[in-house]
């Protein structure tokens, strides 16, 4: 797995604040995950949203790539 924030989230400190709120949800979610390469890639917004806010975005997803029924 990759996690990845470009220079449009901000300076380094927002980015890895980014990259490190993306880590802690993986974290919650791991074992749910199949075999494969995933790459989560930091949006604007996940700077300024909530936590819960994330976690439900990634809840949606998760199914839609076959990571988790």
């Amino acid at each position: 797995m990759g996690f990845v924030a470009s220079k449009k989230i901000g300076n380094a400190v927002k980015r890895n604040r980014a990259k490190r709120r993306l880590r802690g949800l993986f974290g919650e979610y791991c074992s749910g995950f199949g075999g494969g390469l995933y790459v989560f890639v930091a949006k604007r917004g996940v700077l300024e949203a909530d936590f819960d806010e994330i976690r439900r975005a990634l809840e949606r997803v998760l199914p839609k790539i076959g990571a988790r029924s």
